[in-house]
């Protein structure tokens, strides 16, 4: 697949394959002022540049990270008005940087919290002999039984859902 140059330019499915959008989505971006000016052939069609790439790209990821779209369309519109309002562009990209650094905190949270929880169920299978963690050591508020000969100590079974520190259990279907 070729990429636009200024000398040529792709097609509305050519730069909808570049880009992983579909051509659905760039008529909408247009439509709804989230493009800057797209040239057209002389037949009509949509012609898109490197520059029009790269512009989709940008708006591909301001969506992604959670950009409203009017937002989109505000920074679209400082950007077609030219030189003289990049403070008011940086301003608008401050404030979404801020807001997606707040959501990545947010999930590293989220992310601790799983890792704890896998931390957990990994060394309650280490501690029933079993490695990948397949079973579960399942903590018991009944005194402690001698092992039988061969035996573990304790009860092994299936996936137990333990809360760090909770104190108590309860079992889920398999599969928790």
């Amino acid at each position: 697949m070729s990429v636009a140059t200024a000398d040529t330019a792709l097609t509305i499915a050519e730069a909808a394959e570049v880009t992983g959008v579909t051509t659905h989505t760039l008529r909408y971006y247009e439509r709804d002022g989230l493009m800057l000016a797209v040239d057209r052939a002389p037949s009509g069609h949509r012609r898109y540049t490197e520059q029009d790439l790269g512009w989709i790209r940008l708006v591909t990821r301001l969506r992604a990270t959670g950009m409203p779209i009017r937002e989109v369309r505000a920074y679209a519109d400082l950007v077609r008005a030219g030189d003289g309002n990049e403070a008011d562009r940086l301003a608008l990209l401050r404030a979404h940087r801020d807001r997606v650094r707040a959501q990545l905190a947010e999930v590293a949270t989220h992310l601790d919290a799983i890792e704890l929880k896998i931390a957990v169920y990994e060394t309650q299978a280490l501690a029933c002999g079993v490695e990948g963690g397949g079973l579960t050591k399942v903590p018991s508020s009944r005194p402690a039984r001698r092992a039988a000969p061969g035996g573990r100590a304790g009860t092994c079974a299936g996936p137990a859902h333990v809360e760090a520190g909770a104190g108590t259990r309860r079992r889920l279907p398999s599969g928790a």
